[in-house]
């Protein structure tokens, strides 16, 4: 618990405002935008690697947050499962650029039937990601509800925690 609010403390710092807004993001840097149109995976590639400041032994398979995070070897081929990671999350975009090219190209239907695979995979990854959200939250209400004896009523505006307090106002007074 004091590690989370130390840690409450430090965010509280944080600016939650972009240096460029996304509306004119492709303005001041239009280059880099179309780089980002046509070679998506290779710029979620490049992005995530400088996050990570080019140290692929902090990488996690999707940041650690699905289930495959930390058994899918990645401590070993981290460039690879990066890679793989990027073009999973490429299959909406490549899906429509099939599509767009099966506009131009008329009565393709192998470029049709590629097209439907890559937006059904893309479904599929988006409806897996749903579901293991949906779920994560579920096991968090079920642990919140579990460690306070059952479903809490919110507090009254009066009784929210402050950062300087290390347990909310209902546990303080027991």
């Amino acid at each position: 618990m004091a590690t989370q609010m130390e840690n409450m403390r430090l965010r509280q710092n944080f600016r939650n405002i972009w240096h460029t807004d996304l509306i004119t993001s492709n303005q001041n840097h239009i280059r880099y935008c179309c780089f980002a149109f046509w070679c998506a995976p290779c710029v979620s590639y490049m992005l995530r690697k400088r996050a990570l400041y080019d140290d692929m032994s902090r990488y996690t398979c999707c940041a650690g947050y699905m289930p495959c995070s930390g058994r899918c070897e990645e401590s070993k081929y981290p460039e690879l499962c990066l890679a793989t990671e990027g073009f999973i999350s490429y299959t909406q975009q490549l899906g429509c650029v099939f599509s767009m090219i099966g506009l131009i190209v008329p009565n393709n239907r192998p470029l049709q039937k590629a097209s439907e695979v890559l937006f059904f995979l893309a479904n599929l990854v988006y409806c897996t990601m749903c579901a293991c959200m949906q779920t994560q939250h579920k096991l968090q209400l079920d642990h919140r509800d579990d460690e306070n004896g059952g479903p809490m009523d919110a507090p009254r505006p009066q009784q929210m925690s402050t950062f300087d307090s290390s347990l909310p106002p209902l546990y303080a007074q027991s």
